[in-house]
């Protein structure tokens, strides 16, 4: 019974109605103008003399189909939630060939063939749904109008209402037209046209190709840096930690197994550093070992790995994971690492008192939240461990957002594609 009553919800069905309402009167603005532009333009161009002014009347036509195009891809937007991309590439090069530009485009043709039927699809569309709304109402407001008719009958083109229960009836299909047939109808014609608005006015199928096609060289692009930054990340701290306390030990050693004839205190104290050294060493492979993922996320989730990290922490952090369905490994393994990132430059440069973690999935998407009341102005330019978050999330063909104004709050916003 819900799903009947869909089109209301949001007040969606009165959106569209105020489409479909405007439309033919936008079409009665935009198509005379168009079409008088182009006339002129024809009429022109068969003489030779009036060629130049031909070319001005063309580029004027141009220019003002693609303010009409504006003009409908934001009324789309605003009112059928139809998100519709411009279509035309930005022009290049000398006047001249910014003009044939103008004329060699195929979007530019299509935006001019959709003010050509704009204006009978929008009267077709105008007069179905305004007719079904009109009638439905009618039937309601029946048993209340029909006292005031002729005769107490209501007239219609196949039949005569001349009874109470006959309007009563009426009244019932009327409500039935009103609650439910007309939204349904509004709401289908209305995508209709936004479809014809997409089709025609919004990117083809090449231009949308050529920009995937650069989106994913993009993501791979950031995927291979932050891979290659993550690998240098990895040699420099065994370079500087682990391999340095190694070769304090195997000396320490050395000359502990130097002296345990001669001086067999000192081969002992000798030997007991060289077993700090080899806690510090293995302190410091831990420490490493926890930058890679921890078999806890994969067998217990995003919740129960992000736990004993935030326990680790000086400050105090609100964990809220919502997922109903676990994200793909490579998704999930991405989200913790971005939350373990985020929070150690909350910790390390934030100067924060308390900091939230959000996760939560929604419409294929996994959506990680990191906010914190520190000093803000955050920086991934400043190195600070946000460029290499960035570049993975790139990498995964996600969205990034950072939000840190100076004085705070910082707010940090991720989304990941999860789709499996």
């Amino acid at each position: 019974m819900l799903a009947l009553l869909a089109p209301w919800r949001s007040l969606r069905v009165v959106r569209r109605l105020g489409y479909v309402s405007l439309d033919p009167f936008v079409a009665m603005v935009a198509f005379p103008i168009i079409a008088a532009l182009a006339g002129v333009t024809i009429g022109m161009a068969s003489s030779i003399i009036l060629l130049p002014a031909a070319v001005g009347t063309a580029w004027l036509a141009s220019v003002t189909a693609r303010g009409f195009g504006r003009v409908e891809r934001s009324r789309a937007a605003a009112l059928l939630d139809v998100a519709v991309a411009d279509p035309h590439p930005p022009l290049h090069g000398s006047w001249w060939q910014r003009l044939l530009q103008r004329f060699t485009t195929a979007s530019r043709w299509k935006e001019l063939l959709y003010f050509g039927v704009h204006l009978i699809t929008s009267s077709i569309a105008f007069s179905l749904v305004i007719s079904l709304w009109s009638g439905s109402i009618a039937l309601l407001v029946l048993p209340l109008v029909r006292p005031a008719l002729p005769a107490d009958t209501a007239r219609f083109w196949l039949f005569d209402i001349t009874t109470t229960p006959g309007a009563l009836g009426a009244a019932a299909v009327g409500a039935v037209g009103v609650v439910v047939a007309a939204p349904w109808a509004t709401v289908a014609i209305s995508s209709l046209l936004g479809r014809l608005v997409r089709g025609l006015l919004g990117p083809g199928a090449e231009v949308a190709y050529e920009a995937q096609v650069q989106q994913l060289q993009a993501s791979r692009s950031a995927a291979v840096d932050a891979a290659e930054a993550e690998r240098r990340r990895i040699e420099r701290d065994l370079h500087d930690g682990a391999q340095q306390r190694l070769v304090a030990l195997a000396m320490d050693l050395g000359m502990a197994q130097e002296r345990f004839d001669s001086d067999p205190e000192g081969a002992r104290a000798l030997v007991a550093e060289a077993h700090q050294e080899a806690k510090a060493a293995l302190g410091e492979l831990r420490d490493l070992v926890r930058g890679f993922q921890p078999a806890i996320l994969g067998d217990r989730g995003l919740d129960a790995a992000l736990s004993p990290v935030i326990a680790r922490l000086p400050l105090p952090v609100h964990l809220d994971v919502r997922v109903d369905h676990r994200p793909p490994a490579a998704v999930e393994s991405a989200a913790y690492f971005i939350a373990v990132e985020a929070l150690t430059n909350v910790a390390k440069h934030a100067q924060a008192t308390r900091a939230t973690v959000t996760i939560e999935s929604a419409g294929g998407r996994l959506a990680i939240a990191v906010t914190d009341d520190g000093r803000g102005g955050a920086d991934p330019q400043r190195g600070t461990g946000l460029a290499g978050l960035q570049e993975r999330v790139q990498g995964l063909g996600g969205r990034f957002q950072l939000v840190s104004p100076a004085g705070g709050p910082t707010s940090l916003f991720v989304e990941l594609p999860c789709a499996s």
